[in-house]
């Protein structure tokens, strides 16, 4: 099984390499998501509110995670938009998100392509929640400020279709990515939940209330808080370098193979964000094979888990129930599972 494992991953060196590539092809882009992913599976609680976070509260560890990792490592994490703010904070050359439903996958491919096709980040509110972009938006404003001047805006219809139509177009034509039907169909589901349900993709918290929260000293720190944090990761993007891939925490291939292509281009597991899915591993007797994957990742003594658990009444830092987010340091924590 573990060479069956590294086969898969070696799949991946498509050249010999002694660091992290600067930039994937998008024959590499997609081969790394095929040769590293596992059919897609079932989530329980599975609905359209996993499209976005429910952790209001997730950047109140970033402070200590930046003093923690380092700028230029490997980010891993799994589902939808909070990656992207822990991301900002730790400047990673490579980020890998994993998720059991493919849905996912899909999600990641069309914040892919509104990056690409976004100058800024008045363009990319606009581009995804299909309304026009208000005037006076430049590059000093504050997520609260972009928020409150596309609240007073009405989405379009016209936009939806026109957007719609460019994100299909530049996956599957610019990008040339041999996408699945069933993908382009999971795209428009994902697109048109956004157009219709606004910023309340998830009725609490919303969209707005992600981007315009702040850690404990109230600093904006989410990922469309600044014009720097935005093009830090359209860069990224545009590069190929922020990879979904399809994998289950607990199964036998996604995390080892991502690992084996990390060793052979000398990668470090910075950062590895994870919801709360131990919980979920450990009540299906999956924790202990998870733990057994991660050892295999390259680490250092700096390399960082980002979990979270329901605070409940006390918890949510200080502010009532809610998910509280936590740290833990990764080698540490797996040296008994190797």
């Amino acid at each position: 099984m573990k060479r069956a494992l590294v086969a898969v991953a070696l799949l991946l060196l498509w050249s010999p390499r002694v660091e992290i590539p600067a930039r994937l092809s998008d024959a590499e882009f997609w081969k790394f998501i095929t040769a590293t992913s596992e059919p897609g599976g079932y989530f329980r609680n599975e609905n359209i509110t996993n499209l976005t976070s429910n952790e209001l509260w997730f950047q109140y560890v970033i402070p200590d995670l930046i003093r923690r990792t380092k700028p230029g490592g490997v980010y891993l994490g799994v589902g939808p938009e909070q990656n992207f703010t822990y991301m900002a904070a730790t400047r990673p050359k490579l980020a890998i998100l994993f998720d059991i439903r493919r849905g996912n996958l899909d999600l990641q491919l069309m914040y892919k392509a509104i990056f690409e096709l976004s100058k800024d980040r008045a363009d990319f509110v606009s581009m995804l929640f299909a309304k026009p972009r208000p005037e006076g938006l430049g590059p000093a404003a504050t997520a609260a400020q972009l928020f409150s001047a596309f609240a007073r805006v009405t989405t379009s219809e016209p936009l939806y279709k026109q957007h719609l139509q460019a994100i299909k177009n530049h996956l599957t034509r610019t990008h040339g990515f041999p996408l699945l039907a069933d993908d382009l169909t999971g795209i428009d589901a994902v697109y048109t939940t956004f157009y219709w349900s606004g910023f309340a993709v998830r009725a609490s918290p919303t969209y707005a209330e992600l981007m315009t929260a702040t850690d404990a000293s109230g600093a904006a720190r989410s990922y469309l808080a600044s014009d720097e944090h935005f093009q830090f990761l359209k860069d990224l993007q545009t590069r190929n370098l922020v990879v979904p891939v399809v994998g289950d925490f607990g199964g036998p291939k996604a995390i080892r193979a991502v690992g084996a292509y990390l060793k052979s281009v000398g990668a470090t597991v910075a950062a590895f964000y994870l919801s709360n899915v131990e919980q979920y591993l450990s009540q299906d007797g999956k924790w202990d094979a998870f733990c057994r994957s991660v050892a295999t990742l390259p680490l250092d003594g700096g390399s960082t888990f980002i979990r979270s658990q329901n605070g409940g009444g006390g918890g949510g830092f200080g502010r009532g129930g809610g998910f509280v987010s936590s740290l833990g340091g990764i080698a540490a924590e797996v040296q008994g599972c190797r």
